[in-house]
Parts: C-alpha cells; sequence; structure tokens
C-alpha cells in the first residue's frame, strides 16, 4: 500500500499539467471512501438485497476491496501496462499480491471475517446477486473507481473537465436486474440520467483533453521506446514486482544515454509532424495505417513514434446500464439520453519525428491523408 505513494495517479501528466502529482495512494483511499457510500445508497434502496448495518461484512469487504483495488500497478500507472511477464497486467498481479503469506496474515489479524479469497473473487468472478453489485461498485458501468479519478485528476490537473453531480449520482442510484441477461447491477432512478450524462460527458473531455494530451502521449511513447532498448519488464514475481516505483525507474531512466530516456527526463520529447482528427471512419483508419509503413522503411522506425489513443468513454464498461423510469420500467441509458446515442468513439493517430525531418513528414501525409 505504501509504494503507491510513489506511483503518480497519471503518469507523465505532471509534465504537462504541473499539479498532476497526486498518487495512486490518494486515489484508492478515495475509492474507498466512496465504496462505502455507494453501497450505503443501494442498501437503502434494496435493504432485502444489501444490509444496511455500516459493520456488515459485505460493506467492509466492498470497501477493503476498493482499498486494494490497483495495487498491483506498475511504476507510471498506465504508461507501460503491456510490459508485464507473463501475459499479466496490474489486475491480474492485484490477485497475485493478495495471496502472498503477508497479506494471509494482515486479514488473519484484522479482516474480522474477510479473506483475502473473498477479495479476489470480488475483482474476478463473483458469485449471486450480492457478489455481483459489490463487484459492480468497484469495476463496472457505474463504479466508484470513474467516480473518484475524474473529480481527482481534474482537480489536480487545475481543469474544470471532469466535474459533475457526485451527490445526486448517488443519491439516485439504485441495483437493478437486467432482464435480458438476469444479471444485477447498477443503474440509476430517472431523476439521475442528467446526473449521469454528466459523468460521461466528464469522462469524454477527459479523456480528449488530459489523457491523450498530446504532449503526455508523446514522453509515453519515448518511455516505452526506453523501456524496450532497456530490456525492462515488469516482473511477475510480487516480491520483485514490488522493488519497483516511479523513483527507481526514473533514477534509471536518468542514468542513460538513451535518446528516449533523455527526451522524458529532460522534457525535450519529439515534436509533433502530424494528427488525424479526433474520430475516423473505418475507411480512413485503414487508409491511415497503411501509410506507416511506407514512413518506417524511408525515414527509420528509430525517427517516427506512431501514437494510437481510442477510447469509447461513454460506453462505461460492457453491460448496458439501465434506467428506472418513473412508471417502473427499464430502459438502456442510450435510449433514455438524446445526445449520448450520438456519441463516437475516440480515435485520433499522431506522428511525431525528430525535428530535422518533420516537416517532410508533415508534407507527405497532408498530402495523402489530407
Amino acid at each position: 500500500m505504501q509504494r503507491l505513494r510513489s506511483i503518480r495517479q497519471l503518469a507523465f501528466t505532471y509534465l504537462v499539467y504541473p499539479g498532476a502529482e497526486h498518487s495512486r495512494f490518494s486515489h484508492v483511499l478515495g475509492v474507498m471512501s466512496l465504496a462505502g457510500k455507494a453501497y450505503d445508497a443501494l442498501a437503502a434502496k434494496d435493504p432485502e438485497l444489501l444490509e444496511a448495518d455500516p459493520r456488515c461484512l459485505e460493506r467492509r469487504l466492498v470497501r477493503v476491496a476498493a482499498l486494494l483495488h490497483d495495487i498491483g500497478h506498475a511504476p507510471f500507472s498506465h504508461s507501460a501496462e503491456d510490459l508485464f511477464e507473463a501475459g499479466m497486467d496490474h489486475e491480474k498481479m492485484t490477485e497475485r499480491l493478495l495471496q502472498i503469506e503477508e497479506m494471509e496474515q494482515i486479514f488473519q489479524r484484522w479482516g474480522a471475517g474477510l479473506t483475502p479469497a473473498m477479495v479476489i473473487r470480488i475483482f474476478s468472478d463473483p458469485e449471486g446477486p450480492k457478489e455481483r453489485l459489490l463487484s459492480q461498485i468497484i469495476s463496472g458501468e457505474l463504479d466508484v473507481d470513474k467516480m473518484d479519478y475524474l473529480l481527482r485528476d481534474s482537480l489536480f490537473c487545475g481543469v474544470r473537465y471532469g466535474s459533475y453531480d457526485l451527490a445526486r449520482l448517488l443519491d439516485t442510484s439504485v441495483p437493478l436486474k437486467d432482464p435480458l441477461t438476469g444479471k444485477w447491477g447498477i443503474g440509476v432512478d430517472e431523476g439521475g440520467v442528467h446526473a449521469l450524462e454528466a459523468l460521461i460527458m466528464a469522462r469524454y473531455y477527459m479523456f480528449t483533453q488530459v489523457y491523450f494530451n498530446v504532449t503526455g502521449k508523446a514522453l509515453e511513447l519515448h518511455f516505452n521506446e526506453w523501456l524496450s532498448e532497456a530490456n525492462i519488464r515488469w516482473s511477475a514475481d510480487p516480491e520483485l514486482f514490488l522493488t519497483h516505483d516511479d523513483i527507481s525507474i526514473f533514477s534509471t531512466m536518468r542514468a542513460s544515454d538513451s535518446l528516449h530516456a533523455k527526451a522524458v527526463v529532460q522534457r525535450n520529447h519529439y515534436p509533433l509532424a502530424f494528427e488525424t482528427n479526433e474520430h475516423l471512419t473505418a475507411a480512413e483508419r485503414a487508409d491511415f495505417e497503411s501509410m506507416i509503413p511506407a514512413l518506417e522503411e524511408r525515414f527509420g522506425t528509430q525517427h517516427l513514434l506512431v501514437s494510437k489513443s481510442s477510447k469509447d468513454p461513454h460506453r462505461m464498461a460492457k453491460s448496458r446500464v439501465l434506467v428506472r423510469r418513473f412508471n417502473g420500467d427499464l430502459e438502456p441509458m442510450e435510449e433514455v439520453s438524446h445526445f449520448i446515442r450520438h456519441l463516437a468513439r475516440i480515435e485520433r493517430y499522431r506522428i511525431y519525428t525528430s525535428p530535422d525531418i518533420r516537416s517532410e513528414v508533415a508534407q507527405i501525409l497532408r498530402k495523402q491523408f489530407g
């Protein structure tokens, strides 16, 4: 847990927004607090499904799961998520860390009936409607992870994009059983539709303006190039994994002579040569991707960095979010909200190059792609 103090929530974003120094540690504390509030809101709506006692096992379970949900994050968070050994990711590492002996001992001493296995099941394989709802509180269509990071990231970056009415959203949240799948999830009463719309728009704008920031993506690309050069991977062994954080990796990068390491340490990254629009058709995407091999062959891969930023911020997760109408009918959020149905997937390519070829590459892409 203490290691998370040395893992920045937004990786290299602090080099763009100077206030973005906040850590994963503060984030998980916020998610734990919101998990308790979300549980209370849902229990108040259906006390037969969720016990309302503040010390009941289910409420304590969802809070500790929220506290521990990010312990498996690698240095600089999502910047190099695909560099785990053995095909792992931060979620699988979290499960592995929950199984170490030290964690078992902590739960035996302080868990009061909770076990690491119960937390792992919430993360990966919930059983029954209660556990399904607890899992949805942590990671689902309308989860407290999103609720916290949007407000927190917006605050520390000094922007307003991530703002929405948290109190109203929690107050109108309701446990609902999807008639199509029979699975329980978190939806909203009709009176909370606009609060949910605000959350979705906040997420949409935070991705376009902050998470996919043009400079931040360049630094992330240089970081990944340096990791590849240095043959650095995130160990699948929990004990070895825990020895690394932002500080240790940045210290190693500072000592490197690599151009890519210096680009990050000295904030002297490749300049942007070309970027597409935010939204591309399938034909436009295929057309642009077909140009990249020729550019790499002509100028050399070491002089080109290609970024693909893609996300469906208006699609909360795999399952649908239901709205309970005033008459009791259930409808998908996309049908209730007039503007959400028109939001499109963010899909933007950027080409960064060494300064000496920037103009030439830009000219070629403007001519061929427009």
